[in-house]
């Protein structure tokens, strides 16, 4: 049964709640005993589970950090992005101001409004005082219940922490209750605290078992080993990895957060979970993604961990799903459910032709309006694809709800940590000990009678360090676009304006159908199969560009136009804005409100 943050779990989080200042709404000590709480099994679950609340806060994870952060990259970028009407496409164009009226928030003292700073800020204080009181009052060993509680709430924490830095780059550092004495911090230098946070999962995973080996770990919504260890490679990559720091786009300077250290601790974590057997690839990239949104949450598979939606929260088919246009006999909630970001056009054909992630990720059509409550698949523009990962159709459920969809974000999965062994491997040890990994991974995109082309061929030509490197690049596009990793993937390896350059370049060559994109069909033309909803398209791939025959019908717009052939100029330089470098906007501004509340101590670089 889907896991939801039960009500014991929202009395205890009450008792946390105080009216302390709005920057941090940091919660004051419980007003009940801490003992009886941290050395009561049953009390103490439910205080962690009050961490986690602040997921579903309104402007928190649920309709602020997810729908918005990780736009715009060379895969992925936000449908409206070249309007001016609000401040959406600014903190997805790498224009964000401070007093950006998406995110510069008040929090009122019932914990509404905010924003994802005092939202997270507000689940680490939570965490806090649960891993003090646990410390204190329990006997948190590994294979006890406290020991559980304890680990969970430490990668809690980190997750809070990795998310802040995500967006804001250095961010103040509290790892105790607050106190008169902390209540107003400065900005802390990042390094100091990815060293504690991978530290922490160090001892997580120690206190955590591996999935499916404990009640606790039986679903995805559990936090478990294979996870926590996951979750510790990737924030190592992230630490010794590129990234914008006062002084300009550099490494870490910290020798504990070298290439060499943290490389070799992501290889070694990420052996670990490989070894264990624990996870794995779902066999089927279409079946895990219609598995994800018909909400199939046992553990042991290929999703390691979900932030853990109710019913009445999340947005994630809200905001990323195929289009819905109009109530329909998959959706009830309203009008335009869906559709707010994207691949960009050119994606779709940098993948294989034969790889069967294509047509899972891009998707060329919405639903459109409804006939006796019926919606057909209708073609759109080439300029406003959807994320095919995320569907309504594929819900076991009519979605009744125009706010929420209760569909829980997917934070790591299988695939990633073999992405990660395959660059730390080949980091370290050179292509031929990367190759397996990335093998894996390919593997399961292409057809077994592909697989000795497109898998063992196309791996083993890469035989130089760089070569690899850039095929591992590649493929973390093919298999992660819609899932909003790319960004910091980008900014790590130096690559964001780089890549996003090449992006701009690309679309305006396919917009001149050019280049690697002469071959691409200006007109499509479609049929619909028996069900009279399922769209049959011919024109998508290149080299399709005979009229196919009886039966099909020329996609036009309003004038009979062929509909499928414009690129607008002001679209594509929509990727970020002009006149911005996105390597000197890596990151989000501090909101003004919580400057104007930090008692001076926050200020924007």
């Amino acid at each position: 049964m889907k896991h939801k943050i039960i009500i014991a779990g929202l009395i205890i989080a009450g008792l946390f709640s105080s009216c302390q200042e709005d920057y941090l709404d940091a919660p004051a000590q419980s007003t009940l005993d801490e003992a009886l709480i941290f050395s009561t099994p049953g009390l103490a679950k439910d205080a962690v589970n009050g961490i986690k609340i602040t997921f579903g806060d309104t402007n928190s994870y649920r309709g602020r950090f997810l729908p918005f952060y990780g736009l715009n990259t060379d895969t992925e970028w936000y449908n409206s992005g070249e309007t001016t009407s609000n401040d959406k496409p600014d903190l997805t164009n790498y224009d964000a101001k401070s007093n950006n009226s998406q995110m510069d928030l008040i929090e009122t003292s019932g914990g509404g409004g905010g924003n994802p700073w005092t939202s997270m800020y507000r689940g680490i204080e939570r965490a806090n005082l649960c891993i003090r009181g646990l410390r204190t009052y329990g006997n948190p060993v590994a294979g006890s219940e406290l020991g559980y509680l304890l680990g969970e709430a430490l990668t809690l924490r980190a997750i809070f922490y990795s998310d802040l830095i995500k967006q804001h780059g250095d961010v103040p550092a509290r790892f105790e209750p607050v106190n008169s004495q902390t209540l107003y911090l400065p900005r802390t230098n990042r390094d100091v605290i990815y060293k504690q946070i991978i530290a922490d999962l160090g001892e997580a995973a120690n206190l955590v078992p591996w999935p499916n080996e404990s009640t606790a770990t039986s679903t995805v919504e559990g936090i478990n080993k294979a996870f926590v260890k996951g979750l510790r490679a990737r924030l190592a990559l992230a630490a010794s990895g590129y990234q914008q720091y006062k002084d300009g786009v550099r490494r870490s300077t910290d020798p504990d957060l070298s290439v060499a250290n943290m490389y070799r601790l992501a290889l070694d974590e990420t052996r670990s979970v490989i070894a264990s057997g624990k996870a794995s690839l779902n066999p089927s990239f279409e079946t895990l993604w219609k598995n994800v949104n018909k909400e199939v949450l046992s553990a042991g598979g290929e999703s390691l961990w979900e932030i853990p939606f109710g019913a009445g929260r999340g947005k994630m088919l809200i905001s990323f799903a195929v289009l819905h246009n109009a109530i329909d006999q998959y959706q009830t909630g309203g009008t335009s459910i869906g559709g707010s970001a994207g691949p960009l056009p050119t994606v779709f054909y940098d993948y294989d032709v034969k790889d069967t992630r294509r047509d899972v990720t891009c998707v060329p059509y919405a639903y459109g309006k409804a006939v006796n409550g019926k919606a057909q698949q209708e073609l759109g523009v080439i300029n406003k694809w959807y994320f095919g990962k995320y569907r309504i159709e594929w819900m076991n459920r009519i979605l009744n709800n125009k706010d929420d969809d209760g569909i829980n974000k997917v934070y790591m999965r299988y695939a990633e940590v073999l992405l990660i062994a395959a660059e730390a491997a080949n980091e370290l040890e050179g292509p031929g000990a990367a190759a397996p990994y990335l093998k894996e991974v390919r593997r399961r995109a292409f057809a077994a009678a592909d697989q000795l082309q497109k898998v063992d061929a196309y791996v083993d030509a890469f035989s130089g360090k760089e070569a690899m490197f850039q095929a591992i690049v590649d493929e973390n596009k093919y298999e992660l676009t819609g899932e909003m990793e790319r960004k910091q993937q980008l900014i790590r390896w130096n690559l964001l304006k780089t890549n996003l350059d090449l992006a701009k370049e690309k679309m305006f060559n396919l917009q001149r159908r050019s280049g690697e994109y002469a071959t691409v069909p200006t007109d499509l033309y479609y049929k619909y199969k028996e069900d009279n909803e399922t769209l049959i398209v011919y024109g998508l791939n290149k080299g399709e560009t005979q009229n196919p025959g009886a039966g099909y019908t020329l996609f036009v717009d309003s004038k009979g136009a062929s509909a499928w052939n414009v690129l607008k100029d002001d679209k594509i330089n929509s990727l970020y804005k002009l006149g911005v470098n996105p390597d000197t906007k890596q990151y989000w501004p501090i909101w003004e409100s919580l400057i104007n509340t930090s008692n001076g101590q926050l200020v924007n670089y």
